[in-house]
């Protein structure tokens, strides 16, 4: 499981296609804010919600298996007891990282993943994750508790 800086920077730097498994059309969900983040950021971002047509201008599709392209992230917005399918469809199609959001911590998902070669995180939001890592917390107020002299090596668009 990934859940260090340079490893959590190197997976968000390198990853450009990102599958969100449960999010919502409604504005005030984690999700959406997340998702609608992602995106002002130069991220792909893929809904996957059998309620949907379309969010935040994307279409939308019923399963990850239905996804026409290559996707590096699947970011779990489910039950922690539903991630365990996901990540089977996950491992299907050939997903680099299973991320499962805040407060979802599926264990057994996580080394299915990890035993297939996907790298994994649990309980960490995308959208904080880039913040914190790629500047934009700290421009209000925030502690990021990542300080260094050192140039990192991969840097955000």
């Amino acid at each position: 499981m990934v859940d260090d800086i340079p490893g959590l920077r190197r997976i968000l730097a390198t990853s450009k296609v990102i599958a969100v498994v449960g999010l919502s059309a409604d504005w005030f969900r984690p999700s959406y804010f997340a998702a609608k983040y992602m995106i002002e950021h130069g991220y792909t971002v893929i809904p996957v919600n059998p309620r949907y047509d379309a969010i935040l201008g994307k279409q939308c599709y019923r399963s990850l298996r239905d996804i026409p392209v290559k996707v590096d992230i699947v970011d779990v917005f489910r039950k922690t007891a539903d991630v365990g399918p996901i990540a089977d469809d996950a491992i299907a199609i050939g997903a680099k990282v299973l991320w499962q959001q805040l407060g979802v911590t599926n264990a057994d998902a996580a080394q299915k993943a990890a035993a297939a070669g996907l790298e994994t995180v649990m309980d960490r939001c995308v959208k904080i994750e880039h913040a914190r890592l790629f500047g934009g917390l700290n421009w209000a107020g925030v502690n990021t508790r990542v300080i260094s002299a050192k140039r990192p090596k991969y840097i955000a668009n």
